[in-house]
């Protein structure tokens, strides 16, 4: 048996919600060329313009109207003003996005929101299309397309000095943060995600490479 979401979606509109959702690694791969500074000078006001434009879609009818006539097609069962007033992801995807690199080092903020797009796609169109196995409140074959896709980013993105215990930091990370994509925890998983493996990473820097210098990348030598 598939298991497919109980409100039925057509898979193409869940390709092109993914393809724009892909479009936002542009986020950290831009981010590893920047200062932080500018990194928080484009994203500040992003998340600023992308959170008004939502509550203004949720609580002023003409702006809604507007905004369901042109993008209502991309919104999830949960975004829809009559399901309930839930901000998009877009503007999840932003807010992690700021809060990560706000006060993450540059190295585990770039590999938590590489995670958040490409292993969040890759589960939600192997779940939805291959899915028939339960695993906690998704699909196992989710949860693996999660994890492999995690893998990959983790084994492409930048690290501090390139020691085979950085990737199992990650690889460990990516993991967790399976395991909360399929368990659907209250928050939004645009946020959740990424802040799983950021946390998880810096913890896991602290207690098995103390000695590393997180903020390298920074600049903060």
């Amino acid at each position: 048996m598939s298991l497919l979401p109980s409100v039925e979606e057509s898979y193409g509109t869940e390709i092109v919600r993914k393809g724009i959702h892909l479009f936002s690694l542009l986020i950290p791969v831009v981010y590893y060329f920047i200062p932080k500074s500018t990194a928080l000078a484009i994203l500040i006001p992003l998340t600023l313009a992308c959170g008004l434009s939502d509550v203004g879609r949720l609580f002023v009818p003409a702006i809604g109207r507007v905004f369901n006539m042109w993008f209502g097609f991309l919104l999830r069962p949960h975004e829809r003003n009559e399901l309930g007033r839930r901000l998009t992801g877009a503007t999840y995807v932003l807010l992690a996005a700021t809060l990560l690199v706000l006060f993450f080092p540059k190295v585990i903020a770039i590999t938590a929101i590489a995670i958040l797009i490409v292993s969040d796609s890759s589960a939600a169109l192997v779940g939805r299309r291959y899915g028939k196995h339960r695993f906690m409140r998704k699909s196992l074959e989710g949860a693996g397309a999660f994890f492999i896709s995690g893998l990959l980013v983790v084994a492409l993105a930048p690290k501090v000095d390139y020691a085979p215990a950085e990737y199992l930091i990650g690889a460990a990370a990516a993991l967790l943060a399976a395991f909360v994509e399929a368990s659907a925890i209250g928050m939004d998983d645009n946020l959740s995600i990424p802040l799983t493996v950021g946390g998880a990473m810096w913890i896991l820097y602290l207690l098995f490479l103390p000695a590393v210098n997180l903020f390298k990348l920074d600049g903060m030598i």
